[in-house]
């Protein structure tokens, strides 16, 4: 194949991001909307028991799924003129590394049955070692299509996995009413992408032959690892760290008020990275585009997610109770001190972006590091005071942290620490304002839960779009905004109109 046949084709780039963001978007709340339905379905149809032993073999997955990509997709995607033999080399060592992977679950599996005392678990993790090689067979043919920007066909391809594999859990129940109907399903959401990558990509692997200069490829998917190794810790260590010193009631508290906060944060800026990383890397060779691509989206992420983390944040002791239920309710304030952290994510979460598409793996493997080694000092210092100690201190940290982070990424690169913060101040300072009106305020709203939390949530929009106006940036981010909300058709005319 020719070079040029891996880069998206010519046309308005402006264009494709819009649109793929939007079909991106669809795609993912047709996903959400089928996992609540598969969380209602098969709790109805399976045991608490069989649900339990596939959360049993989560945490190896999660390990394991650390090393998988071994961070090959992404330099598929950045790279600018990769070759045929390039993303062939790739592809075999996917392949590889899966295999390699899928053998480790085969031989921890007796050991992961023996820790839990549950014989059942050790065929299950043995199994979902299919599930590894099907991932490393469609890996790079996932990357090609994600360089060319066939958002509408990855969004296909993404719902028709997540229906067909709640489809074929749902059947499975029928034959065997067990744990493997949930194994049957998540096998399926991985084999049904892996062929249509397959089919849509139309590129076919030739067998591998060593490559010239594919080790500077090699390093940067390195360093896209180590920084998920890295995160991995501080994602997942102040959980271990309350459960082992606090028990399971304050472990559970805080894992609520933290999920509830994290996963709606995490589907607005995961989706859109599959549309920005290839677009910002077509772009890193053209500083001004680069950096007005970047500059236009951001906002319009801080626009949508900081007045619902505000709201949600100055409402917790109302929230919580209302969507968990009375029995959650010290969980809000878990919630509160958390919600400061949420203030400033979804600021620094895409900040990924801009080290992957600048071929900076280093630079973000170092700054996980740095992310890593803070948040722990953090969940340290705070656990002595309990979940809410933990929470409060890695909030802190989150606000000491975001300078540095912005510092690092503009030594280098088109986007210096000074445009992000000239484009972030407005909707940053209005949300923190907004959070501390209806803090205020909130003795006055309406009694009833649902009338308090809707004017909650209308304030809070109305104080952060209220302050951006007050800022240059601000009021350009939100003409920006205004331009993608759909054009009303002209009137017809009384003469159209007969």
């Amino acid at each position: 194949m020719e070079a040029n046949a891996f880069d998206p084709p010519e046309g308005s780039l402006r264009k494709s991001v819009g649109r793929g963001a939007v079909v991106t978007a669809m795609a993912q709340s047709v996903r959400v909307a089928t996992q609540i339905l598969s969380v209602i379905v098969l709790s109805r149809l399976l045991s608490p028991q069989d649900f339990g032993v596939v959360a049993m073999c989560a945490p190896v997955l999660a390990f394991i799924a650390l090393f998988q990509d071994f961070g090959l997709t992404q330099a598929t995607i950045q790279k600018n003129g990769i070759r045929h033999e390039e993303v062939n080399y790739l592809f075999w060592i996917n392949v590889a590394v899966s295999a390699i992977l899928a053998c480790v679950l085969a031989g921890a599996a007796p050991l992961v049955a023996a820790f839990y005392g549950e014989p059942r678990v050790a065929g299950l993790v043995a199994a979902f070692g299919l599930q590894i090689m099907a991932y490393g067979l469609g890996a790079q043919h996932l990357a090609l299509l994600t360089r060319r920007m066939q958002f509408g066909r990855l969004a296909i391809i993404d719902v028709a996995s997540a229906v067909a594999g709640l489809a074929v859990s749902i059947a499975w129940t029928f034959i065997d009413r067990s744990y493997w109907a949930l194994f049957a399903g998540t096998l399926t959401g991985a084999v049904l992408p892996t062929l249509c990558y397959w089919a849509s990509s139309r590129w076919r692997p030739s067998l591998p032959r060593k490559v010239a200069g594919i080790s500077e490829l090699i390093n940067f998917g390195a360093g896209i690892t180590g920084f998920n190794f890295a995160n991995f810790f501080a994602r997942n260590l102040d959980n271990v760290l309350i459960g082992k010193y606090w028990g399971e009631a304050q472990l559970g508290l805080y894992d609520r008020a933290y999920k509830l906060l994290l996963f709606p944060l995490s589907q607005i800026t995961n989706p859109l990275s599959k549309v920005m990383v290839p677009a910002l890397s077509r772009l890193k060779d053209e500083p001004d585009r680069y950096r007005s691509a970047y500059l236009r989206v951001m906002p319009l992420i801080l626009l949508v997610a900081l007045p619902g983390v505000a709201f949600a944040t100055a409402m917790s002791d109302v929230l919580i109770p209302f969507v968990l239920g009375e029995q959650w309710r010290e969980s809000a304030s878990i919630f509160l001190a958390l919600g400061f952290a949420g203030l400033l994510q979804p600021l620094n979460n895409p900040a990924g972006w801009l080290f992957v598409s600048q071929g900076r793996s280093g630079d973000f493997m170092r700054w996980g590091i740095v992310t890593t080694v803070t948040s722990v000092l953090a969940f340290m210092l705070g656990l002595p005071y309990g979940a809410l100690g933990v929470a409060i201190a890695y909030a802190i940290s989150e606000y000491l942290r975001t300078p540095f982070l912005w510092l690092y990424i503009g030594k280098s690169g088109p986007l210096q620490a000074h445009h992000v913060l000239r484009a972030a101040t407005p909707f940053v300072l209005g949300a923190h304002l907004a959070l501390a009106g209806i803090w205020f305020i909130k003795p006055l709203l309406p009694q009833q839960h649902v009338v308090a939390l809707a004017s909650g949530a209308v304030l809070a929009y109305l104080i952060t779009i209220v302050i951006a106006l007050a800022f240059a940036s601000g009021r350009e981010a939100l003409r920006e905004a205004l331009k993608m909300l759909p054009a009303r058709p002209p009137a017809a005319t009384p003469r159209e109109a007969q």
